[in-house]
Parts: structure tokens; sequence; C-alpha cells
């Protein structure tokens, strides 16, 4: 059987699946027996326990076959069905090739003790009370999905279709596309070769961005127009993504064309030139120059990261993944290509339609797409165009209804898709699994338009919140009371039961119309009442998020002091009070985020953008007189009208500076440029010369004029009379 369901898939240049249900002994023999049948020669097994002799690899390292093309992959749910590594593991088999799903009785798989429950279980859950919503979900689409055959034990085998309908006219199309550039296995990877090419040789800041689903070569399109530009002379090429491995197949196709270089897991070396690899927030601390930057797998970086890629180099090609394993591609299309169109005019956008490893319309991938969600759509912008936060039903969403409406949970995942850079597979099966996991969304006329994932959090005994306090305990999954007991000292917080909101997504179409704040205050409304003590959300900062919570009177209370090593960004948390004991609990959260963040901002947070500091700092209006002594108010006046040098007055200026930025009153008084030289040069205590070039000013004397400047407004808003005439008086001298 297996051997004509490998001829009918190389018949047709797709790819099949055979599905093996029942006890794992039964499956391994079948498995073997399968494929000693066929001519299938390289076979990966994705298996914790697979057979002796075996190609083999963990799920966890699935991510190491990008790029590569195998004949066959058994992956063995019973080790787990880790459904990112799925997305992934599927497009290493090439056309004519076969997948065979090893399951436990299809029937029973929903209940099944999956290895990945563990991943999803958080304390104080058992592994047991983890669902099968999602595979009772693909064990649906698995029955009636094109192209996959299943198999159960000690059942009549089923027959076998020879061919798929219309494979002859997707061949016919597939071989007329073949390019006369023998390096490139398309026409559109030729068309995208070409483009990258003329960024280097075209006019300077005229990127190129390549989207493709995953298996369309743009990888390699990137590695052959590097290897052809070092050969025309380039000098430095800088590849960066968001891991090595995920570029690594970039070297591979660089080094094919380049068998003279020195190759490393990261850079090729030629006698006059280099292609390496460096980390996106590398690039952004470090000044490396390059001819030419090459950014992998785009979409995994937030978009603010990449606009300060955009702003450094002058000459870059952007490629990522539209349908891939990382579900990210279709956001980043809404949010980068507004920002190219801001700021770079004559970019050009490519898209990769054809294949490389296997025929169009294949029904391997068309079934990876539905079974992992792939391919979810957020409602078109033309159903929600009259949404107003008067004309939305929110609802608290019943998983077990949700995992059978697919139109629902389609578009509900589309929306977060849209909305975060990390969205992936594992996410959809928590999403309907995860115990502690609450789902809300905001409808209109039936369609999502808005959604918040709320994780249950906390609620520990005496005992473990103090193994987390100390840092014996690190329970999985409670990101903040975790965060405020180990990092804010709060022995309290692992006690008390708080919800965090993992995810929301407004829909791009409708944002900035309050949908976002009405949802949240649904939030509030309903745990409210059902007795949680804070509700609270972690996110990479950024100005706007922090306001947005700041408006709904979200206090920071923490701020990571390194950036993540794929955002760029310092991961911020923000709380709100719910009860007696988290009112207690927040405020004193406040009060020592305050305490350090003074400090921190003249050491670990010395590059911070000064608005975020400033954000940050914002805590409410003075109720009583800055603790300023007389003489320190004559230093902080004889250094803003020029009487004085700013080293021998630091300590008063330096008081009134971060207790002035605290109060609300100060973002009226003071324009931005006055209130970011406060920050980068009282605050962060950068030299004159890195405050000027953070500023764009001159240097020094700039720098001096803007700081007075900005002092003098504070002096008048919050000095007292005795000041207030001591500074007209210094005026008119």
């Amino acid at each position: 059987m297996t051997a004509s369901l490998v001829t009918a898939a190389k018949a047709s240049g797709h790819r099949r699946a055979l599905v093996l249900s029942g006890d794992w002994a039964w499956c391994l023999q079948a498995a073997q027996a399968s494929l000693a049948n066929t001519s299938l020669e390289s076979v990966l097994w994705i298996s914790a326990q697979a057979a002796e002799n075996a190609w083999r690899m963990e799920a966890a390292k699935a991510h190491r076959s990008l790029g590569q093309e195998v004949d066959a992959i058994v992956f063995d749910a019973y080790s787990g069905f880790d459904l990112d590594a799925f997305g992934i593991i599927t497009g290493a088999i090439r056309g004519g090739g076969l997948l065979l799903l090893l399951t436990p009785p299809l029937a029973a798989w929903p209940s099944f003790n999956d290895p990945e429950h563990a991943r999803i279980v958080t304390a104080p859950y058992q592994v047991t009370e983890v669902t099968g919503r999602f595979l009772e979900r693909l064990v649906g689409i698995l029955r009636k999905a094109e192209g996959v055959i299943v198999i159960e034990q000690g059942k009549v085998f089923p027959s076998i279709p020879l061919v798929a309908s219309g494979t002859r006219e997707t061949n016919d199309q597939n071989l007329s596309d073949r390019p006369a550039d023998s390096a490139c296995r398309t026409e559109d990877q030729r068309r995208a070769v070409e483009a990258i090419v003329k960024v280097v040789t075209g006019q300077r800041r005229r990127p190129v961005v390549l989207t493709s689903d995953r298996g369309r070569g743009k990888s390699a399109a990137l590695g052959i127009a590097a290897a052809r530009l070092l050969q025309r002379g380039l000098k430095h090429i800088i590849v960066t993504g968001p891991r090595l491995d995920a570029v690594e197949p970039v070297f591979r196709h660089a080094q094919r064309l380049l068998p003279q270089a020195i190759a490393s897991r990261a850079a090729l070396h030629l006698p006059e030139a280099v292609m390496a690899f460096a980390p996106p927030d590398d690039l952004i601390r470090t000044s490396r120059p390059a001819d030419l930057l090459l950014v992998d797998e785009a979409a995994t970086i937030p978009t603010p990261l990449l606009e300060r890629l955009l702003q450094r180099y002058s000459r870059i090609a952007f490629a990522t993944t539209v349908h891939g394993y990382e579900g990210t591609g279709r956001g980043f299309a809404l949010r980068f290509h507004k920002l190219l169109d801001e700021r770079t005019r004559g970019w050009k956008g490519l898209r990769l339609e054809t294949p490389i490893r296997w025929k169009s319309g294949d029904p391997l991938e068309h079934f990876v797409f539905r079974a992992l969600l792939l391919d979810a759509t957020a409602v078109p912008d033309s159903a929600v165009a009259s949404v107003s936060p008067g004309n939305v039903a929110v609802e608290r969403l019943d998983r077990d209804a949700l995992v059978r409406d697919e139109t629902t949970l389609s578009e509900l995942f589309g929306l977060l898709v849209l909305a975060h850079y990390q969205t992936r597979p594992y996410d959809l099966r928590h999403l309907l699994d995860g115990p502690n996991l609450s789902v809300y969304v905001a409808r209109y006329r039936g369609h999502v338009v808005a959604t918040a994932l709320l994780a249950a959090e906390g609620g520990f005994d005496k005992e473990t919140a103090r193994g987390v306090w100390e840092g014996r305990i690190r329970p999985h999954g409670h990101l903040l009371p975790e965060s405020l007991a180990a990092h804010l000292g709060l022995e309290q917080a692992p006690r008390l039961r708080c919800a965090r909101i993992m995810r929301i997504a407004v829909h791009p179409a409708v944002q900035g119309q309050g949908l976002g704040t009405h949802l949240v205050d649904r939030i509030i409304k309903e745990i409210s009442a059902e007795g949680w003590d804070y509700l609270g959300s972690s996110f990479g900062a950024t100005g706007e998020l922090l306001r947005f919570w700041e408006r709904l009177d979200f206090q920071s209370v923490r701020l990571s002091v390194k950036r993540g090593a794929t955002s760029g960004a310092h991961s911020a948390i923000v709380l709100y009070p719910l009860s007696s004991s988290g009112r207690a609990l927040v405020k004193r959260a406040r009060e020592r985020f305050l305490v350090h963040l003074p400090h921190q901002l003249a050491d670990p947070l010395r590059e911070l953008e000064p608005h975020l500091a400033a954000l940050l700092l914002r805590r409410g209006a003075q109720t009583s007189p800055l603790p300023l002594d007389p003489q320190d108010w004559s230093d902080v006046l004889a250094f803003a009208f020029g009487r004085r040098v700013y080293e021998v007055c630091i300590a008063p200026i330096w008081e009134l500076t971060w207790r002035a930025l605290a109060d609300p009153e100060s973002e009226a008084l003071l324009g931005e440029a006055e209130r970011n030289a406060l920050v980068v040069k009282v605050l962060q205590k950068r030299s004159w010369q890195e405050a000027a070039s953070a500023l764009g000013l001159s240097g020094r004397v700039q720098v001096i004029e803007v700081l007075r400047r900005a002092l003098c407004s504070l002096v008048l808003h919050f000095g007292n009379e005795v000041v207030h005439r001591e500074a007209e008086r210094l005026a008119r001298r």
C-alpha cells in the first residue's frame, strides 16, 4: 500500500501523509514495514524512542531541519505532538515524499496523556487537567483531509487514490517556470536574486522585501545573491535574523557558490571579503558597518527594531515567511510595509509563489496550514468599518464551543497573528487546552474584532511563596508573581491571586477607537467580582503601550534591565489592583520601582530611550514641596542662569529632575528636546558627547543650552516665591 502511495506522490510531484493509528509497538512496526516497501532513501524520525539505527531527532531540535530536504519523515505523536516542530519539520519533505504520523488510536487520542502537556500545564493544575481540545480538532481534520491516508490498527485498509485532481495541470505550470539562471530553481527565485543585487548596485535606501510561504526559496535567494555580490567585489555582508540556526540556509546556499570560502558556523571568509551573522540587537548596540544587510525571517523581529536597522543601514534586503511555522508574516506586512511607505520611497516588494520542493497544490501543505491555522485570517476590514465600543458585545468564550467553531477560531487566531510578532502554532494549542487560560473577545455582528487572553497566576501557599522570593522555586507560567517576588522583593506577591493579560489584540482597521479599553474595562469588572487580587500584563516597552496602560490606570512596576535579544526592547510589567491586598501590593511595588529606577537609569538602563524613561518615572502630581533646601535651589539657579558649571551642581539638579519628571504636569512644561536632555544627561549621566549624539546636537555647548532652558521651566513651576524672586533677579543681570 505504501509503495502505491509513494508512486502516486512522485507522479504528482506532491507529498502525501500516512497516519498509522494504534498501539505504539504496532505503529512502529507498521512504519518500519511501510518504509521497507518504498524507494524512499533519506528518512528522518522525530521521536524520543524511535527505531534502532534510525536517523532520529527530538522535536525540540526540529529547527535544525530548516533548509534541509528529506524523502520521508516519521513523526511520533506518542513522544508528544509539538506543533512548532511539526510545522517546521513537514517543510523538509520534498515532492514525492511521505509523512508518516504515528498516533494513539484516533478515538482515544484527545484523552491521551501527551508529553506536551507538561509545557502547557501550570501549578496548581495537574497534567491531567490539560484538555484534548486541539487533538479533538486535529483528528477531525485528519479524517477529512485530502492526501492523508489513515490506517487504524485492526481496521480495513482504505483505498489509495493514484493521482490527485489537477496534477497534470500543476505539473505543467511548474515545469514552464524553470528559469534560465542555473543557480535558481524557479523564475520567482531568479527575480528575487536580481532584486537583491539591485539593492547594492542601484540607489541607496531602496530596500527590497521578499515574502513567501514556506518552501519557496527565499532564504536560498538571499544566499545566492550574497555569493554573487561577493564574487563581484563586495567586501562586507551582514546576515541577521531571530537566531543563527534560522539563517543557516542563507550561508549554506552562499557557500555552494563559493567553494573557495573558509566556512564557520556564523561566517564565510574570502581573501578580502566576509559574510557574517550578527544578532539584530547587537547591530543596534554597536556600529557594525556593512555594504549590505540581509534580514531573514524579518517577521519574527519587532517592527521598532527593524525601523532602527532601516535607519542605520542604507542597503537592506528583508525576507520573511507569510504562512510559516512562525505564523507572523501577515502582521509584519501590515506594520512594516506602512513604515516603509513612510520612510523609504521606492522600496520594492516581491512575493515568491512557486514552491521549490514540491508542486503547486500540495495536499500536505494544505493540511498543515489547516491543522496549525497558519492561514488563519482576521475578518476583512470592510466587515468592521462601523465598529465602536457601543456596538460590540464582549464575552468570555466557552472553549469547548470554540474548538467546534472554526470561523471564530480562525478570526481570533488570525487577529493574534496580526497583533504579535511571536505568535506561533504552540499558542493555538495553549489557547485551546491551557487549564489556566481564559479567552475574551469583542464581537461585531458575530465577527471577532478584539481579543484578550488571560492567564491565572499566583495563589501559592506561604512556604512556596517564600521559595519563590528566595529564588529557590521558579514556578512555570507565573510570570507576574515570580517577577514581583524575585526582582522587587515582594514576598506576598506569589500568595495573592492575579490574572495576567498575556495577549491583547484589536483589529487593525478599528484601532484607536477605544475597543481595547472597553475590553479591559469589562475584564476588570468581571474578575473583580470573582475575588482576584490584581490584574497585570508584561510586554516589550514602547511609548504607545505604556500610554495605553497608563490611561487605564495601570501602574508600571518593573522594567527589565536587559533588552530582549530578539525584540530589542525592555520588558515592562504593569499592575492594576482589584482587592485591598492587591492595592497594598501594587502601591508597594510602584514605590520600590521608583526607588530603584532613577539609579538604574544611570547604570543598566543608561541607553533606555529618554521618552520611555520619562513615562516610567511619571507617578502623580506633587502633594508637598520638593525636598530641596535654599542652598539646593541656589545651586540649580546658578547653573540655570550660567553662573556656575554643571559639574558642581549635579546633586540638586538630579534631585529636581527626577522628582519633577515624576509629576505629570512636567509634560506640559517641557518640550521633547528639554525632557530628553534632562534624561540623557542628568539621570542617565551620559558624557557630553554621548548626550549630544543622542539629542542630535553638535556638542556640549548646545546640550547645556537645552538643559538650562529646561531647568528654568522647572524652577518657575516647582520653586517657591523666594526661588522665583531670585530667578527674576538673575534673569535681569
